[in-house]
């Protein structure tokens, strides 16, 4: 049987469709299918992150996976608005996990990346559409949205003079006005009481608030925890105000937010972690409270120091814009303090050596960039002390924790906070040769020079540190002999070379 021309044609003809249409179908299937999962992580139709509309997403973000009431504020939501978007964040998949199952509108996000999904996935920006995002701490359950709305008028009339409003969770627990001062290069925040009621950078108690989306998501880390110590903390350093509206209220649950002492103590103690966490995540040290009480996040004798090795006279916090961490200057005043009364009492001629000196001179302190203490003493004088004296034998942990040890760079004495915490003292011993002090290690620093023995005769008290110490008399002349003229007058970082201090500024 022949095969005409016609029908090779036809017959390529019926196989290139066949394979159009294979792949054709093969195509649609893949769109349908990416077009699902689209569906399922958003919760809804697709759309681009920034397409925003004019309403307001409710972010419930504080609340623990434990035990909680989300499930039933996001009830009491939908309930009196059923198109109502809402936003949950966790840091990881709850557990035991929240009843959001099939509840439109209602997207949970988790922070922490899968490794098997694409990045958007973890960023909560991306599932809110709307141009004001309202946060909602555990236990709110409204039976109206009027309390919203009024919020969302209050910023909206503003015309932007108004960053954030807040209103009070349950009217029986008014909102205090703090003003909040975040001073980054001395690791401190500062709370206190507001001169206004309404307006202020910082509110205190159980609080709504409502801000503009981008505001939030322009933040550097909008959803650490606590929720609003971070939000005011971060808004603080822009500027940014909050505005407390005193006429509405949000309701609670009728049940407590935890049903047991154990849950409380649970979740009082991961308040306190969180806390801790967020201030070292911003680099916090010091907290200083309305009432005047201080808060401490840094170093201690049971922890090592808060920077490492210093290079170059240069430690690492200079190049971060900042100042030595207020909990080690602590550190050195208790060390410093404890040293030289050792010291005195065991008679030990001593005196403010160097950059120590400079900063008592300077500040009646330990210069704010400093990172040690330095001490001259006789070296004749050695004997009349127990710990020095027998520090040659190896290094002596005292009773109150100090340890006590030759340095391994020379002929010189190291007194360190503790075990595990090393700011230090520094003891230099001199002797007299021909009039001039003098000593048998030398360190590559410019002031680190020999000088004639009438600055120590007499020694002269100077305060330092909150305590009266020992300095050389004409002590502005012994410091220009060991630094250069004007010294006092014009404050530099050791190593100006590497690192200028207007560069600070």
């Amino acid at each position: 049987m022949r095969v005409t021309f016609c029908q090779c044609v036809l017959a390529i003809t019926l196989v290139i469709n066949l394979v159009i249409l294979y792949y054709g179908s093969k195509l649609q299937k893949q769109i349908v299918q990416r077009h699902h999962h689209d569906l399922s992580v958003r919760g809804g139709s697709w759309q681009h992150p920034f397409s925003r509309s004019t309403g307001v997403t409710i972010l419930i973000r504080e609340f623990e996976d434990f035990e909680n009431h989300v499930a039933e504020a996001i009830q009491s939501f939908l309930q009196q608005r059923p198109d109502q978007p809402l936003v949950v964040v966790a840091d990881h998949l709850p557990y035991p996990p929240l009843a959001l199952a099939a509840v439109p509108n209602v997207q949970l996000v988790i922070l922490k990346p899968s490794p098997d999904q694409p990045s958007h996935i973890s960023k909560p920006e991306f599932y809110i559409q709307t141009d004001y995002v309202v946060l909602v701490p555990d236990g709110v359950q409204v039976d109206s949205m009027r309390p919203l709305d009024k919020m969302l008028e209050e910023i909206k009339a503003s015309k932007g003079k108004t960053v954030m409003v807040a209103a009070p969770v349950h009217s029986l627990s008014p909102l205090q006005c703090l003003d909040v001062k975040v001073n980054l290069r001395e690791w401190t925040i500062t709370y206190r009481m507001a001169t206004s009621s309404r307006v202020c950078s910082a509110v205190q108690g159980n609080a709504v608030v409502l801000l503009p989306s981008k505001n939030f998501f322009n933040l550097s880390a909008p959803f650490l925890r606590p929720l609003l110590t971070s939000l005011f903390i971060q808004t603080s350093l822009r500027g940014w105000t909050v505005r407390i509206l005193e006429d509405i209220s949000f309701p609670v649950s009728h049940q407590p937010l935890f049903s047991s002492s154990h849950n409380q103590w649970k979740a009082d103690n991961l308040g306190k972690t969180n806390r801790a966490q967020l201030f070292n995540t911003f680099g916090i040290k010091r907290v200083v409270l309305e009432d005047e009480r201080q808060q401490w996040y840094g170093c201690s004798k049971e922890t090592p120091r808060c920077f490492g090795t210093v290079h170059d006279d240069t430690p690492e916090y200079l190049y971060e814009n900042r100042w030595t961490p207020p909990c080690c200057l602590k550190a050195l005043r208790e060390t410093a303090k404890y040293v030289i009364s050792i010291l005195e009492r065991t008679g030990v001629r001593y005196w403010l050596e160097g950059g120590t000196l400079l900063g008592a001179a300077r500040h009646q302190d330990i210069i704010p960039w400093d990172y040690d203490v330095d001490l001259g003493i006789y070296l004749e004088d050695i004997p009349n002390c127990e710990l020095l004296r027998n520090i040659e034998s190896g290094s002596i942990v005292d009773e109150k924790g100090y340890v006590w040890e030759k340095a391994i760079e020379g002929e010189f004495y190291r007194i360190q906070y503790s075990e595990l915490n090393h700011l230090h003292v520094d003891i230099w011993p001199f002797y007299s040769k021909n009039g001039i002090m003098t000593k048998d290690t030398w360190m590559d620093h410019k002031q680190d020079v020999e000088f004639p023995e009438h600055f120590l005769k007499p020694l002269v008290p100077i305060q330092f540190a909150g305590f009266t110490a020992m300095a050389p008399n004409n002590y502005k002349s012994f410091l220009e002999l060991k630094f250069g003229k004007g010294v006092i007058e014009n404050p530099e970082y050791p190593n100006p070379t590497l690192r200028k201090l207007e560069q600070a500024k």
